[in-house]
């Protein structure tokens, strides 16, 4: 059977393509039904790495929906909030407590300031370093975002039940 296309080169003129049937499936339709039976993960659903991979997409996704409506992603977030904490931190250490490479640092840096939310100020003994601020709008800014936050970790004590939050928060926090 050829496809809408293919009888559309031949009508025009030019060279078909070779038709080549598609496998039949178990029952004979042709169609995939990959999309519709639950594909086996095998030994994946014992791997610690996969799981914690498959919900930090989820608690991402989460996050970005939750705050949506104010622009701001996770990492922003993050930073936003350690600068917050910490008034006149370098670029540098807040790379390095974030674990974030400088070159994308200085990058999510230049939108938090084009946006009016962080300040990066000269030092005076280094001129390579730079003192980070959050800007008044910047601390305005950072109290709607954790608020917002607060939502989304609503939603992940529901995905998860509290308890298994609180649990999940003691295991992880030997990583932070």
């Amino acid at each position: 059977m050829a496809t809408k296309q293919q009888a559309q080169r031949r009508a025009a003129g030019s060279r078909a393509a070779v038709h080549r049937p598609k496998p039949q499936s178990a029952n004979g339709t042709g169609r995939d039904h990959d999309a519709e039976r639950e594909i086996g993960l095998d030994a994946l659903v014992g791997h610690a790495g996969y799981a914690v991979r498959r919900f930090q997409l989820w608690i991402f996704q989460d996050f970005i929906k939750t705050l949506a409506a104010v622009d701001i992603r996770p990492t922003q977030y993050s930073v936003m909030t350690v600068i917050g904490a910490n008034p006149g931190l370098s670029q540098m250490a807040v790379a390095k407590r974030l674990g974030i490479e400088r070159a994308r640092l200085v990058h999510l840096l230049d939108s938090l300031e084009a946006r009016d939310l962080v300040n990066r100020i000269p030092s005076a003994t280094d001129r390579r370093s730079h003192a980070l601020h959050l800007t008044t709008s910047g601390k305005a800014a950072l109290a709607q975002f954790r608020r917002l936050a607060a939502e989304h970790e609503r939603h992940v004590a529901e995905k998860i039940g509290k308890e298994n939050r609180e649990r999940l928060l003691q295991i992880l926090a030997a990583f932070t």
